[in-house]
């Protein structure tokens, strides 16, 4: 893959509760936007057929409400997808997250020894890039493109929280451990508190830039 690969990325706006997952005998069902399977053929791609993913669980109940990035390689004869990335707005469930020791930014809450985040947050989800196309930096393409567009949208992320609530530019990435040193560079750090309940995978880890994240010369800075 050569220097001269010219990509477009296109946004997909919550796509609803019709949507169905692609299955080998109907890869592109007509009930879902046409742009919504083109992520789903690069989750598969990335998640199911390289890293061994279960299919049943790659369409989740996140998918309907989340705004779906999809990049593509617009030199192909037909423009092929070859990226994606899905922001989940908030509200998400609460994170209880085991506290050892206490500490000055710990505080109990529910059970005993337990916390919960509070602070509203997106979610940074299914990021995959195409096998051919990595090396070329398009995963932080994908996340500046992001992360630009809901820094410009604040209303829009804030619409399904409470009256008194807003989103103040919390984000979490759910990221595999060898792509975090990929996030750091970002300006994302790793969030301990975070780790010891994150999900059942030992191989992710959550990283989170608090902040609005704007971009500059340097790259995704994080203002808080």
């Amino acid at each position: 893959m050569g220097s001269e690969l010219n990509t477009s990325t296109r946004l997909l706006p919550p796509p609803g509760p019709k949507i169905r997952r692609p299955v080998p005998s109907d890869p592109y069902p007509p009930c879902n936007p046409p742009l919504f399977n083109d992520a789903m053929s690069v989750r598969t791609t990335v998640f199911i057929d390289e890293q061994g993913c279960s299919p049943e669980s790659e369409l989740d109940e996140d998918d309907q409400r989340s705004y779906h990035w999809v990049m593509y390689d617009t030199q192909a004869d037909k423009q092929e997808p070859i990226g994606v990335i899905r922001l989940v707005p908030p509200p998400h469930p609460p994170h209880e997250v085991h506290l050892s020791n206490g500490g000055p930014n710990h505080s109990k809450s529910g059970s005993e020894g337990h916390a919960q985040h509070e602070e509203p947050c997106v979610k940074l989800t299914r990021v995959a890039v195409l096998p051919a196309y990595r090396g070329l930096g398009l995963s932080r393409k994908l996340v500046d493109t992001t992360l630009n567009w809901a820094a410009g949208h604040k209303e829009d992320i804030s619409s399904a929280l409470g009256p008194k609530e807003s989103w103040n530019g919390l984000v979490l990435v759910h990221a595999q451990v060898q792509v975090e040193a990929l996030y750091a560079r970002m300006g994302f750090v790793t969030d301990e508190i975070w780790i010891d309940t994150f999900e059942v995978d030992a191989s992710r880890l959550p990283v989170k830039s608090h902040g609005t994240p704007r971009t500059s010369n340097s790259g995704l800075v994080s203002e808080g």
